[in-house]
């Protein structure tokens, strides 16, 4: 059984929505540590209910680079056997570009989640790119994480119509509720080890 490492900087509504999902025995996977990288997010608290053990690795004021704010990360990562080896790492609203070196020790190890259908909209604000360029259709998508920005292989997707009177705001509000759908899906479908990837592309068996 792999073990889940998540990491939050805020509330974690996408955590939570997994966690639940393994609460109702619907994932095989085993929910090692929950790290912020902020002492004050509301998921800390969360996390906390569900008697996941949670960490801190406080980012504001780090001196170090990034590479050494990761070296923190890996180390609590390993000290709960969240390894790349038997481990996942999902990100979920975590407010920092991970490092070259931890993408690659963690290759395709590594989760998050885009508010949007990518490879549309990537980056920063993408309900609201979606929305400033008149796109029909918008949604979001589970991926694993390379070293570009929003640019690994695509896990699962789903689409949200966008609707001519929409703001950023409540596009976002409707995507959210797909996130909680497809996230924990596409946990479910890594810990049952039916995920395989080929070159660009994944395969679910």
């Amino acid at each position: 059984m792999l073990n889940l490492g998540i990491l939050i900087s805020g509330r974690g509504s996408n955590m939570e929505a997994i966690l639940k999902a393994i609460k109702r025995k619907k994932i095989p996977i085993n929910v090692a540590v929950v790290i912020s990288n902020k002492s004050d997010a509301r998921g800390l608290g969360i996390a906390q209910k569900f008697g996941i053990k949670t960490e801190v690795v406080e980012s504001k004021g780090f001196k170090g680079t990034r590479l050494d704010y990761d070296k923190m990360l890996i180390s609590v990562l390993e000290k709960y056997k969240v390894t790349p080896k038997n481990g996942l790492v999902c990100l979920a609203g975590f407010m920092r570009i991970i490092s070259p070196e931890f993408v690659r020790k963690y290759k395709h190890r590594i989760l998050n989640m885009h508010p949007a259908l990518l490879p549309s909209f990537p980056g920063l604000d993408a309900q609201k790119q979606a929305v400033e360029y008149g796109a029909k259709y918008s949604g979001c998508t589970v991926h694993f994480v390379d070293e570009g920005v929003d640019t690994g292989p695509v896990i699962i997707q789903s689409v949200v119509k966008v609707k001519d009177d929409d703001t950023s705001e409540t596009l976002a509000k409707r995507i959210l509720v797909q996130e909680h759908k497809i996230y924990p899906e596409a946990v479910r479908l890594i810990a049952e080890g039916r995920v395989k990837i080929v070159g660009r592309r994944t395969k679910i068996n």
